[in-house]
């Protein structure tokens, strides 16, 4: 990972995500998937090989982008009973810190609810701090104090060998730029004033479901981050509307809260969707109206509208600049989990402007499913 610049003495100031780890129902095949379709590299192994006799882990990396997938091994974990509550997904969205003991021990006084107490792992490599909070649903948030620490992941993980990854191009993944949690009706404004209480974050964006909405569907969301942007958390909760909404069809087949999306920065948007369609990737369709009205809008930019039609990528822009995003189709058969990719210019918004589309999208796919 990159090297972090200096924080303040607030225990609970973050260096950013350390990393996201997804409990799967096969690490293994799950390892392929991100690794042959979204070009990850797998840089660390932990399993029964390595000592580790109740799960399996692959670390996966691309650029400072780091994902853990986890496997129980035994029909009694509570990683099987995970997947097979809510299929696969994020459970902990790890946060880097100086001194995970001081960040929990901080958390614990605002309010939050310990899960695993601090706790230091030491091979030859050094020593690695952790800590883990409670968040909304079964999603967790660990403390990682890796400053002391050389190895590949941690303690228990051996590197791979040849730090294995696919020899297709790679899309060109930089870092994770926002993680997206869907909570019930009624729940936003409680987990936003936890992240504000215990986190010290504040509020970047506040959208009703007047500006979230189509026809049939509506949500509300509001983002909170660090003040920094090294963490960005926009959280979700349905709307009344006509039909069932997006969030409400993932509460549904979640099983309550979590993570809905991931989203990675990327260098050059286009060249990572025509590289990741080749691999295989598929994204949400965009209809060629949304490209007519696109013209207008960036008419001042020297954007190539044809090139981001082609790809189906979306625009939008505010005061301090625009970004470019596009959102993949779910990563499992549950309609739950999906991955944007975001290249930004300035701006730090979230693709307000892009909403309707995507939901429109959203919608054509639960009408699919029958889920609508």
């Amino acid at each position: 990972m990159a090297e972090e610049k200096e924080i303040s003495e607030d225990p609970l100031a973050l260096g950013g995500i350390d990393h996201l780890e997804l409990w799967v129902g096969n690490a293994r095949q799950a390892s392929y998937f991100y690794r042959w379709g979204y070009g990850f590299k797998t840089v660390a192994y932990a399993g029964p090989e390595t000592g580790v006799r109740d799960r399996a882990s692959y670390v996966l990396e691309q650029g400072d982008a780091r994902l853990v997938l986890t496997s129980g091994l035994r029909a009694d974990s509570p990683i099987c009973e995970h997947v097979r509550k809510h299929g696969d997904g994020v459970k902990d969205i790890a946060l880097r810190v100086r001194d995970a003991s001081a960040a929990y021990a901080a958390a614990v006084e605002r309010g939050a609810t310990g899960v695993t107490e601090p706790y230091d792992s030491e091979d030859d490599a050094g020593v690695l701090g952790r800590a883990t909070i409670a968040t909304f649903g079964e999603t967790t948030h660990t403390f990682v104090d890796r400053d002391r620490y050389s190895g590949p992941f941690a303690p228990g993980f051996r590197e791979s060998e040849a730090a294995v990854s696919s020899p297709l191009p790679s899309p060109g993944l930089t870092e994770i730029d926002h993680v997206v949690g869907n909570v019930e009706l009624g729940k936003m404004d409680e987990w936003v004033e936890f992240y504000e209480r215990v986190l010290g974050f504040s509020q970047l964006a506040h959208f009703t479901d007047e500006a979230i909405s189509t026809e049939y569907s509506a949500l509300m969301s509001k983002v909170v981050w660090d003040g920094i942007g090294r963490v960005k958390f926009p959280i979700n909760e349905p709307a009344l509307g006509k039909k069932k909404s997006q969030i409400d069809e993932y509460l549904e087949f979640y099983g309550g809260p979590g993570v809905q999306h991931i989203a990675i920065a990327v260098e050059d948007i286009v060249h990572a969707v025509a590289t990741l369609e080749t691999r295989g990737v598929r994204f949400m369709k965009t209809p060629d109206t949304y490209y007519e009205e696109l013209r207008g809008r960036f008419a001042d930019l020297d954007l190539d509208i044809d090139k981001l039609r082609e790809h189906m990528v979306l625009a939008d822009r505010d005061d301090e600049g625009y970004l470019l995003q596009i959102f993949s189709r779910m990563v499992q058969d549950r309609p739950t989990v999906f991955i944007e990719l975001i290249e930004r210019h300035g701006s730090r918004g979230f693709g307000e402007g892009n909403f309707k589309a995507l939901f429109v999208a959203i919608e054509l796919e639960q009408e699919l499913r029958g889920n609508l």
